[in-house]
């Protein structure tokens, strides 16, 4: 059924991974652990720092921290609410769960000073395919920049804003995903290492453990 006006849930998340498309948008407000996504193939986090939003019609896969609480606002799509596409959490966003109604609930939360403003936005989906397309090469700030033509700072300012990642961290995050992809599909890590620019297999087993919690080999498909 459509929705008509906006409904609040505190919901609590098991570890499992799931993905979700619905009619409607959705505002996160992470008020415990940590949350990532895919939201139509862009990978995104959420936790207690930062708040987002999911538009209506999005496919979006997720997996939670076992114990992650998040207050989950269903909203029907309105003017404004695409600037809380990705948004800082306050203090009093804390305390949006003991206001009871969701439309008050929305109101706090547009009228944050720390929303991002729609002028803001990267096209990530042009992001990542130039980074895709040469993963073994140095990307610094200076050169993500250039595609936007945006200097370093104000370059790193915006895709914080956006993802919650700075250059290097998003940088490292789809590295490590293309990596995963390679090797279940059988690749060498050594290979790999190469191909998506890691100096060597161990420096990258390394990364995996570190940013992923998972080793290489566990990423491998089975032999049939």
């Amino acid at each position: 059924m459509p929705l008509f006006e906006p409904v609040s849930t505190l919901r609590r998340y098991d570890g499992q991974a799931h993905v979700h498309i619905h009619d409607h948008a959705q505002v996160m407000v992470p008020l415990a652990g940590r949350m990532d996504l895919e939201v139509d193939g862009h990978a995104l986090f959420t936790d207690p720092s930062c708040g987002m939003l999911i538009p209506a019609g999005a496919r979006h896969a997720y997996c939670a921290e076992p114990g992650t609480r998040i207050l989950v606002i269903d909203a029907p799509e309105s003017t404004g609410l695409e600037r809380l596409r990705r948004f800082a959490l306050t203090p009093a966003c804390r305390t949006l769960g003991s206001l009871g109604d969701p439309r008050l609930q929305l109101a706090l939360l547009l009228d944050l000073p720390t929303v991002l403003s729609s002028r803001r936005g990267l096209d990530l989906a042009q992001l990542d395919a130039a980074l895709a397309s040469a993963l073994h090469e140095p990307w610094p700030t200076a050169r993500m920049a250039r595609l936007f033509h945006l200097s370093p700072q104000r370059f790193h300012a915006r895709l914080v804003e956006l993802t919650g990642r700075a250059p290097g961290g998003y940088l490292r995050a789809l590295r490590l995903e293309h990596a995963g992809r390679m090797l279940a599909r059988g690749a060498t890590l050594e290979a790999v290492a190469a191909r998506v620019g890691y100096r060597s297999g161990s420096a990258l087993a390394y990364a995996l453990r570190r940013d992923r919690g998972v080793g290489a080999r566990a990423l491998r498909r089975p032999a049939p």
